[in-house]
């Protein structure tokens, strides 16, 4: 079953109308109703009762997405919201690290004061903390130099600036934004597969499944790098799904059709009555009338 993204949207968002200042165009988009006046919707194509939002040339109108530039719409934000989540994670681990950098020592002693404390409760359940993994990752952090720790926590920073401007950007649909987030995505594909390569977990596989889906559907669907046509192909494609470019098209249509109509009832007229016999031949009326019968 295919979703109508163009209904689904105008039911939560309401109708986008606009009239055009071409007297043709504008009466292809409107029509008088028993209650008053109604404007096609430039998304779903349905009349709405009242006066238009907006008005101007045809070229001047805004653009409304409708059908698969809709969806496209729909997942940009979805991938939009995902960068926004995780940029804002980096940053509270980020400002973690910077934190731990000032006070590692303290840090340190607290948590040895407090596995002093749970040994015996560890002991009871038969866990040994001298050679638990956790407490072992733990333990090295606490190795890491303060250098290190600062140097770690600007690029946990900078990844998440990052990630940030590619949610504001994917969410208003910028062009920029989509070369950015191929390009910053892709490259820390390999790392993530490093990763997996350590230590398989449900988080990594779905991280770097939905990474890969995202490279690859905004590479495709909006034509990047020159793919199927570039940037030419994808802008004809979203404004040739616009309505109102296919009203405006639909209305030069009927116009050619109509000249090639009149010129070809002009030409079977001249078919059907020769030039001969609608005025006289050259030399018939320059040798004047016939002499006269007495």
């Amino acid at each position: 079953m295919t979703r109508d993204w163009d209904h689904r949207h105008c039911a939560r968002k309401g109708h986008t109308t606009y009239a055009p200042t071409e007297p043709e165009l504008r009466e292809r988009l409107r029509v008088e109703t028993a209650v008053g006046e109604a404007w096609r919707c430039l998304r779903c194509g349905d009349f709405a009762l009242g006066e238009p939002h907006s008005s101007g040339k045809a070229e001047d109108a805004p653009y409304v997405p409708r059908g698969k530039a809709l969806r496209d719409l729909f997942i940009l934000r979805f991938l939009a919201v995902e960068r926004l989540v995780r940029g804002v994670f980096i940053v509270l681990v980020a400002w973690a690290v910077w934190k731990f950098s000032n006070s590692q020592t303290s840090v340190q002693q607290l948590f040895n004061d407090n596995l002093t404390l749970f040994r015996p409760i560890a002991q009871h359940f038969h866990y040994d903390l001298d050679h638990s993994p956790v407490v072992d990752t733990i333990q090295k952090t606490f190795a890491y130099k303060h250098n290190t720790l600062l140097i770690t926590a600007a690029a946990l920073l900078a990844y998440a600036l990052i990630e940030i401007v590619e949610a504001f950007g994917l969410w208003a649909a910028k062009r920029w934004a989509e070369y950015l987030t191929v390009v910053a995505t892709a490259a820390f594909l390999p790392l993530e597969i490093m990763e997996l390569t350590h230590k398989v977990s449900a988080f990594k596989i779905a991280t770097l499944t939905l990474n890969l889906l995202a490279v690859l559907y905004i590479l495709l669907a909006k034509r990047l790098f020159g793919l199927r046509g570039g940037a030419k192909a994808f802008e004809a494609e979203r404004h040739g799904a616009s309505l109102l470019e296919v009203e405006t098209a639909a209305h030069e249509a009927s116009l050619r059709a109509r000249e090639i109509h009149v010129a070809g009832v002009a030409a079977n007229v001249h078919q059907s009555m020769p030039l001969e016999r609608v005025a006289p031949p050259r030399a018939e009326a320059e040798a004047g009338p016939s002499g006269i019968v007495e």
